[in-house]
């Protein structure tokens, strides 16, 4: 879960994504349709159906099948409206079992993943394996989605230069937010009361059920770990081998993972000038500090006077960001942004825009491919409380540019969306602890930014069965981005069962 995102806050990122840039027990398997009535009999009345669907897989590509599922709109009201669930499957003769990814956001599309980034994020090994199932959870994409608003709208309003943090645009901003939350509520209906996470995680074990599977065998990433831990803690006997790589921390409030993430991006920056002024064709100079008041004041200069791409887009300064952040998740990508820093500074915006879009899914033809902003908003506002108050928020805001000088500021009074929101945050903070479960693998990366590493030891230690499996570098996340230690490890659990040794360190 990078940064928050609103209207006026950093864009979310899944792990995917940023590869984009770079171009326990067994399951039953396949022949449990005994499994699914099993579990059946154990669920409320009214679920039955759900679990003991049949799930009928079509060709949707050359090596991709493609199915949609039914389950309830309100699991306390299961008897009454249902939602569909879209599912893809990259199938292997000979797999082990069933694995079910997740790619993050909240918002990001588990079908994608499948379809686009598989070979990039999941090893040739674990792909013989298993059978990688996606989906895209409850509100997202292909699946029953949030809809807030039109194509040329979203396009509208990333060229507003209005920010938040300025008392002299605030009621602009807020009424914005307000138009915003109607649209969302008109276009999506009842939907956007049961997008929250608990109803995501209930859903994997309706698929679970409907593969055929005794237990759930998982790999998420970023927000994919608290969608994989709350199924964990719903359902702790039916979680197989789980892997949770660059974990967010469940007790932590909305503002602690904002004020987290703004110390994280704030570390990466560090890190990331300091390798520019070491290379070569950087657009700064002097040492670090120097480099950066060099990179701050130019931010300061975008503020007042957005720049212009050329196909005629304003880039304000929060679109700016979203983009300028991208490449920050992978230190692969950072020449990339050293790169487009370099050109922006010469008036040319085109690259880090091209970041910004590719963060919100925009296509050439100025159409958006999936909804993942949206549903990130509305997932998120169920998921967490969050204040917005005026002394609450100012107190954030300040609390965020002593984290981070640089674009601190900038992830300050996002909470107005959630406060104009149709519907109320049903979630809060709490401890998973998952009783009785088979042990969970828990990765974390000490140079994450945005799900910092203290996330990943929060977690591990809050599950009852987990063990920490540590990289040592930069980026967000680990499994199919950092080195062959981690792969051997991730694969070794996943594949044979194999639990690394405690506190390992790659």
């Amino acid at each position: 879960m990078p940064a928050r995102r609103t209207m006026y806050r950093l864009t979310a990122l899944a792990a995917a994504l940023a590869l984009a840039l770079t171009a326990c027990a067994p399951t039953s398997g396949e022949d449990g349709a005994g499994a699914a009535a099993d579990a059946a009999k154990t669920e409320v009345p009214a679920l039955q159906k759900y679990y003991t669907q049949q799930i009928d897989w079509e060709k949707c590509g050359s090596t991709i099948e493609c199915a949609d599922i039914k389950v309830p709109l309100d699991y306390s009201a299961p008897e009454e409206d249902s939602i569909t669930l879209a599912l893809n499957r990259r199938a292997v003769d000979g797999a082990q079992g069933n694995l079910l990814v997740n790619p993050g956001g909240p918002g990001g599309s588990g079908l994608d993943l499948v379809t686009d980034s598989v070979q990039l994020m999941l090893s040739n090994d674990l792909q013989r394996a298993y059978n990688i199932i996606g989906f895209d959870p409850r509100g997202v994409g292909a699946s029953t989605p949030v809809t807030c608003q039109t194509d040329e709208e979203i396009d509208e309003s990333r060229q507003e230069n209005l920010k938040a943090w300025d008392p002299a645009d605030r009621q602009e901003v807020e009424a914005g937010t307000e138009d915003y939350a109607k649209d969302c509520a008109q276009n999506t209906g009842d939907l956007l009361g049961h997008v929250d996470t608990v109803s995501a995680a209930k859903d994997m074990d309706i698929i679970r059920a409907v593969l055929g599977d005794t237990q759930l065998d998982y790999l998420g990433y970023s927000y994919g770990t608290f969608l994989g831990s709350t199924y964990a803690d719903l359902f702790p006997q039916k979680v197989g081998r789980f892997v949770l790589d660059g974990a967010m921390d469940p007790l932590a409030t909305a503002q602690q993972l904002t004020l987290a993430q703004a110390e994280g991006f704030e570390g990466e920056i560090d890190a990331w000038l300091q390798n520019c002024l070491e290379g070569e064709n950087c657009p700064f100079t002097g040492n670090l500090d120097e480099a950066k008041t060099q990179l701050q004041d130019f931010f300061a200069r975008l503020e007042e006077q957005p720049l212009q791409s050329s196909d005629g887009r304003s880039v304000p300064i929060i679109d700016f960001i979203n983009g300028f952040i991208i490449p920050l998740y992978d230190d692969m990508n950072w020449p990339y942004l050293t790169q487009g820093m370099a050109a922006a500074m010469q008036g040319d915006v085109d690259q880090i825009l091209y970041f910004s879009d590719l963060s919100a899914d925009r296509q050439e033809d100025g159409s958006y491919g999936s909804n993942s902003s949206d549903a990130f908003t509305a997932i998120n506002c169920l998921d967490r409380p969050m204040d917005a108050s005026e002394q609450a928020m100012d107190a954030e805001a300040k609390a965020l540019e002593e984290a981070s000088p640089t674009i601190g500021k900038y992830l300050a009074y996002g909470d107005i969306t959630c406060d104009k929101w149709s519907y109320k945050a049903t979630g809060q903070p709490e401890s998973l602890d998952a009783p009785g479960s088979n042990e969970i693998l828990v990765v974390g990366t000490t140079g994450d930014p945005a799900t910092p590493y203290a996330w990943s030891q929060s977690l591990a230690e809050q599950l009852e069965n987990a063990t920490l499996l540590t990289y040592e570098g930069h980026g967000h996340t680990a499994y199919g981005r950092s080195n062959q230690c981690i792969t051997d490890a991730v694969d070794g659990y996943l594949i044979d069962g194999k639990v690394p040794e405690a506190d390992t360190v790659c």
